[in-house]
C-alpha cells in the first residue's frame, strides 16, 4: 500500500512542492454546427451515446491500416501538444489546439461529446488521475499534465496519452513519471499471442512493489477500434479477467500510477478523478495490436 492519508497531510506544502489543483471555468462546449462539413462523425457526435460493443473482434488487414494512420495521427497531434506545455498555458488552450489540428487533419475530437464528456482532449494536472476536463486554470512551473488524444477518422478510432514535466519539477515528481512510465513497458512485455489478459495488471503491479508508487485500479485500458471503448478490459493490477490474446486484436495498456494512495474521488461534473488524498498521479497510454509474433504498438 501507498503512503496513508494521514502521512500526506502532515507533509508540508514546501515538501509537496505542487499545487493541488480544482477544476475551474470551463468554456462553451464546441456545437454540432461548427464542425466542418469535411470531418467524419462518429455516431455519438449528437446524442452523446457510444453504440455497444459486447465481444473483443479481431481486425482485418484492411481495418489494421486504417488504425495504423488513424493512431500515427493521434500520436501526432499529441507530440504537437508539447510546444504548449509551459507556465502561463491553460488547458483550454490545449483543447482549442488539439480541436484545431484534428480538424486540419479532416478527423473528429473523439472525447467530444462521447458520453457528454464537453470537450475535445482530456489533461489531467498533478492529483488529477484522468479524464480531467479542459479549463482556464493555467499551467505553473512544477506541474506534471497528462494529454490524452484520441482522434476519429476513417471509421476507426486511435488512443494515447503521455505525462509531461512543466518547468521544474521536483525529483518525487520527476521519478513518479519515470516509474509510471517504465510500468507501460512492463505491461507491454506481457502482450502477444497466447497470453492471458491479466498477465498485464499481474506484472504492473509486482513491478511497482517494488517502488514507492501504486497502480490505481479504478480504470483500465480498453479495446478499441470502430468504437472508443469496449473489451477487453485491460487491468493495471493483479485480476482474474479471463481470456487470452490472439492476432488481430487492439487495445490500449494505459496505467495510473499514484505517489500516494490509490484510491480516489469521481468530481460532481461525473469525469474528474482525483486522488483522495491529493498526492499526484501520472499516467501514459498506447494502443497495441497483436501480432502472430508478438505486437505492435500503433502509436509508437
Amino acid at each position: 500500500m501507498g503512503r496513508s492519508v494521514l502521512s500526506l497531510i502532515r507533509m508540508s506544502r514546501r515538501e509537496m512542492n505542487y499545487s493541488v489543483v480544482y477544476p475551474g471555468r470551463v468554456s462553451p462546449q464546441l456545437r454540432p454546427q461548427d464542425i466542418p462539413d469535411n470531418v467524419p462523425l462518429p455516431p455519438y457526435y449528437l446524442s452523446g451515446e457510444p453504440q455497444a460493443q459486447n465481444s473483443i473482434d479481431i481486425k482485418s488487414e484492411e481495418e489494421i491500416n486504417r488504425m495504423r494512420r488513424t493512431c500515427q495521427l493521434a500520436k501526432s497531434i499529441l507530440t504537437e501538444c508539447q510546444q504548449l506545455l509551459k507556465p502561463g498555458t491553460t488547458t483550454d488552450d490545449i483543447d482549442k489546439f488539439v480541436t484545431e489540428l484534428a480538424f486540419k487533419a479532416r478527423a473528429y475530437p473523439s472525447p467530444l461529446n462521447y458520453r457528454n464528456f464537453p470537450k475535445s482532449v482530456c489533461t489531467s494536472v498533478n492529483n488529477c488521475v484522468c479524464h480531467g476536463i479542459p479549463d482556464d486554470r493555467a499551467l505553473e512551473d512544477g506541474d506534471i499534465i497528462n494529454v490524452d488524444v484520441t482522434v476519429y477518422r476513417e471509421g476507426v478510432h486511435g488512443d494515447c496519452s503521455f505525462t509531461y514535466l512543466v518547468g521544474n519539477v521536483d525529483k518525487s515528481g520527476q521519478e513518479l513519471v519515470r516509474t509510471c512510465q517504465e510500468s507501460l513497458q512492463v505491461g507491454l512485455d506481457q502482450c502477444g499471442p497466447g497470453k492471458p489478459f491479466s498477465g498485464i495488471g499481474k506484472a504492473i503491479e509486482e513491478f511497482l512493489s517494488e517502488t514507492k508508487f501504486q497502480a490505481v485500479p479504478a480504470f483500465t485500458g480498453h479495446g478499441i477500434g470502430r468504437y472508443f471503448h469496449g473489451p477487453p478490459d485491460i487491468y493495471h493490477c493483479r485480476n482474474r479477467y479471463p481470456g487470452h490474446m490472439e492476432a488481430g486484436m487492439v487495445f490500449t495498456v494505459e496505467p495510473a500510477v499514484s505517489e500516494g494512495t490509490d484510491r480516489l474521488d469521481l468530481l460532481q461534473d461525473g469525469w474528474t478523478a482525483v486522488t483522495r488524498d491529493e498526492a499526484r498521479a501520472a499516467q501514459f497510454e498506447h494502443t497495441v495490436l497483436i501480432t502472430d509474433d508478438g505486437y505492435e504498438l500503433l502509436t509508437s
